[in-house]
């Protein structure tokens, strides 16, 4: 029974991986005007389900078998852990905070392990590895879109304004790789935890990834970007700057590269960071006084605080758990 709860709460998880990430993608795309809302969710949707089945499973090696030790690990502790996280991530969604679902899951992963195998059921290197490239993937594609923006600025330089109109048709393809890189790095966190569910049950001999697994934790997230909250999509498509579609097309072709680097290498990283920097890398290649660096400054605080947050809450859930649902 644990082991269907853990299951069920993971895919939980997975709705809400999809909301608050798609916003993201969902966001440029309606404030630039290039898609309606309807289509943009759509579209969006449809390749994040087929992401997961296109890129494999290094990011769900790395959360299942790197983070945690499996033999130590009690499935009190998974479910613990994925409460704590889901619980984060509704305060930030129903306040409109684009917050990093992949932070809470960490936090929650650490909080729970932490009180309840102790510090030393804890994989340093495996979490330094996903603390570095959590933290280091937004400056990356802060910096790959403030470049592209400025080469897209170069090359367009003598263009009329119905350039825009190849910026807009342009994120056709950009969401499209953008979305599906997202569903292969965000779907793959999920499937990382069901299946070390899995193996701590006995379930799973070894750490490997069934192709339902798969199919659910896809479904998951493109449910969660049907679905997904206005508030957080007009947080990021209206509050750093007005979105052009130059800027939209920039950020997209950004985010995409680092979302699919990091995938490929098994990084388990934040597309909510990645885009959420890339818009604001775009904004900054035409003038830093564009941005409103409040707004970035409150959304980078939201980062920073999520990892101890979650970790707290998955503490205080593995605490209650143990003292008196047991």
């Amino acid at each position: 029974m644990i082991l269907i709860g853990i299951v069920g709460l993971a895919l939980v998880f997975d709705f809400l991986n999809g909301v608050h990430g798609s916003s993201n993608i969902v966001g440029t795309m309606i404030s630039s005007r290039a898609f309606s809302p309807r289509m943009a969710l759509f579209i969006t949707a449809l390749a994040e389900f087929t992401g997961p089945f296109l890129f494999g499973a290094a990011v769900a090696h790395t959360i299942g078998s790197e983070i945690v030790q499996a033999n130590v690990i009690t499935l009190d502790i998974l479910l613990a852990s994925l409460v704590g996280s889901i619980l984060w991530n509704i305060i930030t969604w129903s306040n409109g905070i684009p917050s990093s679902s992949s932070h809470s899951l960490v936090g929650g992963l650490i909080g729970a392990a932490w009180v309840g195998a102790g510090i030393r059921s804890l994989l340093l290197p495996g979490l330094l590895k996903m603390v570095a490239a959590l933290f280091a993937a937004p400056f990356i594609g802060f910096g790959i879109s403030f470049l592209v923006t400025r080469l897209v600025y170069a090359l367009a330089s003598n263009s009329t304004p119905r350039i825009n109109e190849f910026f807009k048709h342009g994120q056709l393809f950009t969401s499209l790789v953008l979305a599906a890189s997202h569903g292969a790095n965000d779907a793959q966190k999920t499937m990382g935890v069901i299946v070390l569910a899995m193996v701590i049950s006995g379930s799973l001999p070894v750490f490997s990834v069934p192709l339902w697994v798969i199919f659910v934790s896809a479904a998951g997230m493109a449910l969660g970007t049907l679905l997904a909250g206005w508030q957080l999509i007009r947080t990021v498509g209206t509050k750093f700057y007005k979105i052009r579609p130059v800027h939209s097309f920039s950020a997209q072709l950004a985010s995409a590269l680092v979302l699919l680097g990091s995938s490929m290498f098994g990084w388990p990283v934040s597309a909510t960071h990645i885009v959420s920097s890339a818009i604001v890398g775009s904004g900054s290649a035409e003038r830093f006084g564009k941005i409103r660096w409040g707004v970035a400054g409150e959304m980078v605080t939201s980062w920073i605080i999520t990892i101890p947050a979650s970790a707290i809450f998955s503490a205080g859930v593995y605490w209650l758990l143990t003292n008196f649902l047991h």
